[in-house]
Formats: structure tokens, sequence, C-alpha cells
């Protein structure tokens, strides 16, 4: 049997891990309708944290083609009202490809005034440059201004939460939920009652998870109406002896009740479902959302959780404030 040579396999065992990075951005720092940096080069397996400053802004996944318009799918870090003197929500997203990643703010008009950001655009001199992007929002921006009908994602009545800075009497209540770790594959707590602007922080613990907006009908598939999905985190692959932890906020929109789950294989049908704001004595219950998920056979989800491989071969943890992603060689079989 063919075998390698075993300084080769030592060698390659000796390989120093593959270190991925995190990349903070700050959103409307100083005041500014910006995001710093703009844009930004990054590899499969990065981190970017998007820093919340005072003001009311968001981090929306758009296009090339429609900058200042929510992406079909897209990522949507809902507004994140602050206050001048507190402490700076984030939202991160995990880069998956080399692909470009087009991003705004959907506070009314501050797409329009430039706010957007872009990872892994094309170089200034190229049709997909950040410049360009960049440009296409101003241009969107000039015709709302000078139409009352807007842009998609413009709002003249300013539909959306206001853009100043939170005074102290308004301040909204942080709520903290851990996603799976210690205590399974659970939400802890499973439910809450929150306020219109309070934020929802989910602590991702150990093993893979996501926070997946759904609907009491439909317990196990991602909310869709009319064309427009609802809030995914993203999975989180988190190792079993990780100390740091990521986390994905959500800002409350309404008292009207929310529901979610966890998409990976299984874990919805076992329970693992979410709410704010279910009203205990009506039928649509947290408990009879628990049962409805139980009972779903549903598997829509199951394509898009990372394979077996992916899972074990590459998991992300934050140290320190820099994510590792601890690469497994496959060469004991090699030596014998």
């Amino acid at each position: 049997m063919f075998s390698f040579p075993r300084a080769l396999i030592l060698g390659l065992v000796a390989l120093p891990l593959a270190a991925a990075t995190i990349h903070d951005v700050q959103v409307g720092a100083d005041g500014q309708l910006a995001f710093s940096p703009e844009a930004i080069s990054a590899q499969p397996g990065d981190q970017v944290v998007f820093n919340f400053n005072p003001k009311n802004h968001t981090v929306t996944q758009s296009s090339f083609a429609n900058p200042c318009a929510l992406k079909p799918g897209g990522f949507d870090s809902g507004f994140e009202p602050v206050m001048a003197n507190q402490t700076q929500p984030t939202f991160a997203i995990t880069v998956n490809d080399t692909q470009p990643i087009w991003v705004f703010c959907q506070q009314t008009g501050h797409c329009g005034k430039g706010m957007v950001f872009a990872v892994n655009c094309g170089a200034d001199g190229s049709q997909n440059s950040f410049t360009n992007f960049k440009n296409a929002a101003l241009a969107q921006g000039a015709a709302a201004a000078a139409s009352s009908a807007g842009y998609p994602g413009y709002s003249p009545t300013a539909t959306a939460p206001s853009d100043a800075t939170p005074s102290a009497t308004t301040s909204p209540q942080v709520h903290t939920v851990i996603v799976g770790g210690a205590n399974g594959e659970v939400f802890t707590p499973s439910s809450i009652t929150a306020q219109p602007n309070d934020i929802v922080t989910f602590e991702f613990q150990q093993k893979n998870h996501t926070v997946t907006q759904s609907s009491f009908a439909s317990p196990c598939s991602r909310l869709n109406v009319n064309g427009t999905t609802g809030f995914d985190s993203g999975f989180f692959p988190v190792a079993a002896n990780a100390t740091q932890f990521p986390s994905w906020n959500y800002t409350v929109q309404d008292t009207k009740p929310v529901w979610a789950y966890c998409r990976h294989v299984g874990h919805c049908q076992s329970g693992m479902v979410f709410a704010i704001n279910a009203v205990e004595n009506s039928p649509n219950n947290f408990t009879a959302f628990v049962n409805n998920a139980k009972l779903s056979a549903t598997s829509a989800t199951s394509a898009s959780t990372p394979s077996s491989t992916q899972s074990s071969s590459a998991v992300s943890t934050r140290l320190a404030g820099t994510s590792v992603t601890l690469t497994i060689i496959a060469l004991l079989s090699l030596v014998l």
C-alpha cells in the first residue's frame, strides 16, 4: 500500500492554523451617514462586525443593481437605536466566498446620501467598483428628492424609526438569549416580552445554530410573505472549548408576536424555537407553537444546512478578538 514519507506527514501536521480575520466596521461614527471603512476585502471564513454608533441605523444587504433595496433573502440587522452613552451593539456576518457583498442603511434617506458599504467589490475603474455602487445610491437619492414616489427603501413620510439619537427616557432594553450551549438544543429563555426598539441579543454558544424567523402556522420554515423573507442570522458554528461567543442582534419593531427557530437539521422539530410577545391566553400561545414544531415534518430547510464536511472541518471561534478557523487534516491513516 502506498504511503507518504513520515517526514512529509509531520511537516503537514505542523502547518500553522489558518487564522480568519475580524473586520470591524463603524456604522454612523461621529454622526456621519457613512460606514467606516466604506469597503473592505475579505476571505472566506472572515467575520465582518458592524459597530452601531449613536442615532439609528441598519446594516441591510442589497444588490449592485439596486443599492437601496433589501436583496431577496438578504441579511438585515434591523434598526439599532443607540444613545450617546450606550455600549455599542454589534451585528456580524461571516464571509462565505469571494463574491461581492453590497450593504446599505435603510433609515429614511440614508442610502440616498451615500450610506453604503461593500465587501470584495471590484477595483476602481471596473464596472462593479465601490465608486459606481455609491454613485448609483446617490443617484437614487437625487431622484427620490425630486419625486414623491421615492426609490425602493426610501420613505418621504419617515415610516422608519427616527434616526435621532434616543434619549434616556426612550432607552431600549437589551434582552440576552443564549442559543444552544450547555442547555442543549434550546433558546434560553425560549420566550420573552419586549417593547418596540428593544434589542434582543442572541449569544451563540457551543455547536452550530441559527435564529431564523418563521410563523406560528409553519414554525420550522422561514417566513415568506409576498416575496419578503423573515430575518435569519445565518449559521454560527462554535467550538466545544470556546470561551468567547459571537452574537447577533434583532431590534423589536412592534408588540406583535415574533416566531423564530433554529434551521439546523432536526433542531426545530426537537423543539428549538423562540418567541417574542407570544400571547399566553390565546390559542396561539408559546406552548402551542412548540407543539407545532415538534409535529412538523418539514425538511425544506435542510438543503441550506452546512454539510457534515463543512461543519466538522471548519469551526470558527472568537478568541481575544480574533476568529480562528481550525482545519483538521486527516492524515493519521497515512502514517500506517
